[in-house]
């Protein structure tokens, strides 16, 4: 059973889109990446003038004793400038991952390193900002997620203060399992908050908050069918789960307009006999209200 989607009433979505804009834009970006990663940059270039081979980096790179920070700011580069096939993610691992494994399986993608020492011996002052831009491309991935989740949070503390409480990390942490609420459900599954009543403590939602500054194509497929995926878990284990439990999903930004990202949103919203709510910031106080959290 599924109640009429809200969200479909809705004519003019750009309306209802909470802009956070916290981006610093170019070219000031470029001067603070500098600042930033200038100190790793010219650890990378020395490394590369006393290293007999490229995969001789690698293993200096991620010795234990380096600076986490710093260990990544060069693996970032190394992944640039040496060795695109290698996962930054996985070679950041030092201790589940051995060195002589990663350049056992990839080291014959590895740039020769008589060509890197040519290329990094004087590294011109434009590279090196193309190098900072680089590394620090994805520094601020995530932020506008955090602060989505940050400002709901402090929205419901202060409408639901007697009421309610939420809890979930506000920014980069780990997310809630639910099993830890309820420990008869099986497998994983993670949640960005929890909503509680005051008085007895009892469960009355879960959310998940995603921020989409852009949003197409495979992306969208992801986000989209990852939602519905939580939606039919929560239902093919409702035996074990509270009996009018809700699932609120915080879906806000300018991605939120993309056609199929919008539709699918829209399905999405009133599932489950009205369980499930989509909402963003600037609709929370008309979509998430005690009347639907208490019924």
């Amino acid at each position: 059973m599924t109640e009429q989607s809200f969200l479909r009433t809705i004519s003019d979505v750009g309306r209802i889109i909470t802009a956070i804009d916290s981006t610093v834009r170019f070219p000031e970006v470029v001067d603070i990446l500098v600042a930033k990663y200038g100190g790793a940059i010219d650890i990378f270039c020395q490394l590369i003038a006393e290293s007999s081979s490229s995969a001789d980096v690698l293993r200096k790179i991620r010795t234990q004793g380096r600076d986490p920070d710093e260990r990544m700011a060069l693996l970032k580069m190394y992944r640039r400038c040496v060795a695109p096939v290698l996962d930054t993610e996985k070679t950041k691992k030092i201790r589940k991952v051995d060195s002589e494994t990663l350049i056992e399986n990839y080291g014959d993608t590895f740039k020769p390193i008589t060509k890197l020492q040519r290329q990094f011996a004087a590294l011109p002052k434009e590279y090196r900002y193309a190098l900072a831009a680089l590394v620090g491309e994805y520094d601020t991935r995530g932020q506008l997620g955090y602060q989505l989740t940050n400002e709901f949070f402090e929205w419901f503390e202060h409408t639901f203060s007697d009421l309610y409480t939420i809890d979930g990390p506000r920014g980069a942490g780990r997310d809630i399992e639910l099993s830890e609420l309820f420990p008869e459900f099986p497998g994983s599954y993670p949640c960005d908050f929890v909503i509680k009543r005051a008085a007895d403590d009892q469960v009355l939602a879960i959310g998940f908050a995603r921020y989409d500054s852009t949003r197409g194509g495979a992306q969208s497929d992801d986000r989209t069918g990852g939602n519905a995926n939580k939606v039919e878990k929560a239902k093919a284990f409702a035996s074990v789960l509270p009996r009018r439990l809700k699932l609120i999903f915080l879906s806000d930004g300018p991605g939120l307009e993309h056609g199929d990202t919008w539709e699918e949103s829209c399905a999405l919203d009133g599932q489950w006999g009205g369980r499930v709510r989509v909402t963003t910031l600037k609709l929370a106080e008309a979509r998430i209200t005690p009347d639907w959290l208490e019924g």
